[in-house]
C-alpha cells in the first residue's frame, strides 16, 4: 500500500468545533483500508476503485436530495469522498 491514507482525518474535530463521530470514522478507515487492500491484491484497479467513489458521491446526491439533508451535510459527505479518490488517483498508474 504505497499511499495508504486516511483522508477523514483531514476534517477532524476543529474544522467541526466537536469531536468526531466515532462510528463514521471507524467506517471510512475500514472502507479506505479494504479499498486499498483488494488494489493491492489485485481484485480491483485503481481505475475501478476511483469509479466506486464517483458513484458513490452520485448516491449520496440523490438520497441527500430525496430526504432533504441538509447541503452542508451532503457537501461534508462528498467532501470526504473526493479525498478518497484524489488518494486513489495519486496511486493511479500513467497512461
Amino acid at each position: 500500500m504505497a499511499h495508504t491514507t486516511h483522508d477523514n482525518d483531514e476534517y477532524s474535530a476543529a474544522r467541526r468545533g466537536a469531536e468526531p463521530d466515532a462510528h463514521g470514522q471507524a467506517a471510512m478507515l475500514l472502507t479506505e483500508s479494504l479499498i486499498f487492500g483488494l488494489i493491492e491484491r489485485s481484485v480491483i484497479s485503481v481505475a475501478d476503485a476511483i469509479g466506486i467513489v464517483e458513484a458513490a458521491a452520485d448516491v449520496k446526491v440523490d438520497v441527500a436530495t430525496e430526504v432533504g439533508e441538509s447541503s452542508e451535510t451532503m457537501q461534508h459527505s462528498l467532501n470526504l469522498l473526493t479525498a478518497i479518490s484524489d488518494s486513489l488517483k495519486l496511486d493511479e498508474p500513467s497512461g
